[in-house]
């Protein structure tokens, strides 16, 4: 809206001698309940017009009608200047704009980003915490792609440490030889399994310990399986065959399950780090730390950074021993990242539990003079509640990745046949069907959010078609392609010259679709265009219930709401292809 902006700039400077520059004005959308497109705030300029807000808002009005042929008319409202945009400026913003193939395609930024989500331990499965990471880090990494960056989709695989070993263990100690092809279950359930059996047991061995007389503290590094724990890691660190081998074949166990889980929630990646090849890493950044007189070294020989003149806290860097503590290995990794890309900006998508770690972490590495730290940034997010019995879970503490999916697909499933409206589908449609539902369903719910905020997840409420829903838009889709099957839009049709409000209403928010990707992108946040696509798909629908499209007055009429029908509906393809959701064709 450059143009109005300038305008405004000139009424200012021809009515009241002052110059603005038009970046500095502010528009704002015009509230649904007031007539207009545009709303400009007049309150700072009465101390220049020495007028009321009313009178000031009046004067400008009447000068930009004047001056641009785009402005039809204009309202004021208390402060507010309301201005209406004419039909022939709407219609070439649909014809000459939102017609065009390369629609919402935003040309490169010629920047790299990488994206770096998902993160998970190999000791246990996904859990419904992972769902929403990976949804918000696959889902900024298309919109950064649609913004026109260079993406790196990255997964930091905590492969390693005592935690695995105690899977390993615990299969050693009670497996029998158990794999996934005799258990007839995924890797990564049969691993989480035996990291449970060994808690299990752990927790017995310690009730005996505190029972024989030694307090609780005393018993939990006592006890003989977490000591064999120890010992395997040690013996994992120093190369032992026979342990590395069993790492790496259970290791292979939950990469496979991962992978199929990672399939079923349409999340991908194109670079894996693992943590048995990072640990090592950030040694030598020590010592550069050191050298700089970044870090210093206390008497027992331990390696510090004081951060107390930021606010933050003193922070080990090596202990006393030479050995690394984890934010040694995550400066390391950071340096090699670096090193692989050479990225403008790297996003860590974690929880907000890490917040702190994460403040240390980019001042080190900003202290430290890596010119590339500022461009790292923490995507943190809150944690996913659950109304209570509302799902299943494995351990009775996590809800499980893949019986979420599950669930899904089977509430999707009731929804969808309650409606009556799969008969004509085959066994394999419907199948995949209520995979599309399902997921959109939970996408959508898990991404309308903003990231930050923490969020009650209601799979019933999620998989409402009438709701502020991902199936509300999916059906909203349908309903189009549904529409356009039963008669082909002449793309020659020759221009219409006036438009109802529903029709300027569909074109303003289709408008809307390439500064709303820019705007999510700039924030990181899938929520702007979950948000927006539903508003589209309301728009849509209002369209669609209060104007006849196949029966329209007139030929002219008609061609041109199959056009807008279209535009919409590959707004939102497109939109929820961002968030990393289907819609299907038919529902």
């Amino acid at each position: 809206m450059n143009f109005i902006t300038e305008a405004v700039a000139k009424a200012v400077k021809t009515l009241y001698d002052l110059d603005l520059n038009p970046s500095d004005i502010s528009l704002q959308e015009t509230r649904k309940e007031f007539e207009g497109q545009v709303t400009l705030v007049t309150f700072p300029y009465t101390k220049v017009s020495r007028k009321s807000p009313e009178q000031t808002g009046a004067e400008i009005g009447e000068f930009i009608k004047n001056k641009l042929e785009q402005v039809s008319d204009f309202n004021v409202i208390k402060g507010f200047l309301n201005i209406s945009l004419s039909d022939s400026y709407w219609l070439d913003q649909f014809y000459s704009g939102i017609l065009c193939p390369g629609f919402g395609t935003i040309k490169s930024k010629g920047k790299k980003v990488m994206v770096e989500y998902s993160s998970p331990n190999t000791n246990k499965p996904l859990h419904l915490g992972h769902v929403r990471n990976n949804m918000l880090g696959f889902s900024v990494s298309r919109i950064l792609e649609a913004a026109g960056y260079e993406v790196v989709k990255a997964n930091l695989v905590n492969d390693r440490g005592i935690h695995i070993c105690k899977s390993m263990l615990a299969w050693q100690k009670f497996g029998q030889g158990e794999t996934p092809e005799s258990a007839g279950i995924k890797g990564d359930h049969l691993v989480g399994k035996y990291y449970v059996i060994f808690d299990k047991e752990y927790k017995k061995e310690i009730e005996a310990l505190v029972a024989s007389g030694q307090t609780e503290e005393e018993a939990k590094k006592n006890a003989p399986l977490i000591k064999e724990a120890q010992v395997m890691l040690q013996k994992w660190e120093a190369g032992d065959v026979e342990v590395i081998n069993l790492w790496k074949t259970m290791n292979g166990w939950v990469y496979a399950g991962f992978a199929e889980t990672y399939k079923r929630l349409g999340v991908e990646f194109d670079q894996f780090y693992y943590e048995s090849n990072t640990y090592l890493l950030g040694k030598d950044i020590v010592e550069e730390g050191l050298q700089k007189g970044v870090f210093f070294q206390k008497e027992d020989g331990s390696v510090w950074i004081d951060l107390t003149a930021d606010g933050l806290d003193q922070k080990l860097l090596r202990r006393s021993d030479g050995t690394s503590v984890y934010i040694t290995q995550d400066l390391g990794t950071a340096q090699l990242k670096y090193n692989d890309y050479h990225m403008d900006e790297s996003i860590y998508v974690v929880g907000n539990e890490q917040d702190y770690h994460f403040k240390v972490l980019f001042l080190i590495l900003e202290k430290l003079g890596k010119t590339w730290a500022k461009g790292l940034y923490h995507l943190s997010y809150g944690m996913v509640d659950l109304p209570s019995g509302k799902m299943k879970s494995r351990e009775g503490t996590v809800v499980d990745a893949d019986d979420l999916v599950d669930e899904m697909e089977q509430t999707a499933k009731e929804h969808t046949e309650a409606l009556g409206k799969v008969e004509s589908f085959s066994d394999q449609e419907k199948f995949e069907l209520y995979h599309t539902i399902g997921m959109g369903a939970l996408k959508y719910f898990l991404l309308k959010v903003d990231p930050r905020k923490r969020l009650l997840f209601d799979p019933n409420e999620s998989v409402d078609f009438q709701g502020h829903t991902g199936p509300f838009i999916q059906y909203t889709h349908a309903r189009i392609r549904s529409v356009l099957n039963r008669v082909a839009a002449n793309t020659e049709s020759a221009r219409i010259e006036k438009l109802l409000p529903e029709e300027r209403d569909l074109i303003l928010l289709l408008s809307q679709y390439p500064q709303t990707i820019e705007s999510a992108a700039t924030g990181y946040n899938p929520a702007s265009i979950a948000n927006y696509i539903y508003d589209v798909a309301k728009a849509f629908n209002k369209f669609y219930h209060e104007l006849s499209i196949l029966q329209a007055e007139d030929e002219l009429s008609k061609q041109f709401r199959l056009q807008l029908s279209a535009a919409a509906g590959s707004v939102i393809k497109k939109g929820m292809g961002l968030l990393g959701i289907d819609v299907p064709e038919r529902m």
